[in-house]
C-alpha cells in the first residue's frame, strides 16, 4: 500500500527580523512530518521549532530541542507524536537580525 504524503509550503520568500511563527497547518491525519526551512538570505542565525496544538487555538512547545542555522541555506528536523495543528516558529536573536526564508511541512500518514 501507497502511503498518502504531502508537502505544504507555509511561508514562501517572507522577510522577518526577530521571530516568525507560521500559520497553524492542521495535520490530524499524518503519522509523520518534517519540517524544512531554508534561508535564502540571512544576517545573523535562525532556531527553528516547531509547536503544537489540540485546536488550533492554543500551543505550546512541540519538545525537540531547536535547530539552528549559522549561514544561509537548508535545515531540517523530523516530528512525530504531534497531535492534530503544527506550526513552525523561527527566531533570529543576533544584532541587527534579518532572514528571508521558505518553510516546508512534509507530512506522510
Amino acid at each position: 500500500m501507497i502511503k498518502n504524503s504531502y508537502t505544504a509550503v507555509l511561508e514562501r520568500n517572507t522577510t522577518f527580523a526577530e521571530e516568525l511563527v507560521t500559520e497553524p497547518y492542521e495535520v490530524a491525519w499524518a503519522g509523520e512530518a518534517r519540517v524544512f526551512v531554508r534561508a535564502l538570505d540571512l544576517s545573523g542565525s535562525i532556531e527553528a521549532s516547531a509547536e503544537i496544538s489540540p485546536d488550533g487555538l492554543f500551543w505550546t512547545a512541540e519538545g525537540s530541542p531547536p535547530v539552528k542555522l549559522a549561514q544561509p541555506g537548508l535545515i531540517s528536523f523530523p516530528l512525530r507524536e504531534f497531535g492534530h495543528w503544527l506550526r513552525v516558529v523561527l527566531r533570529n536573536k543576533d544584532a541587527a537580525p534579518s532572514a528571508r526564508i521558505i518553510v516546508y511541512l512534509a507530512l506522510k500518514e
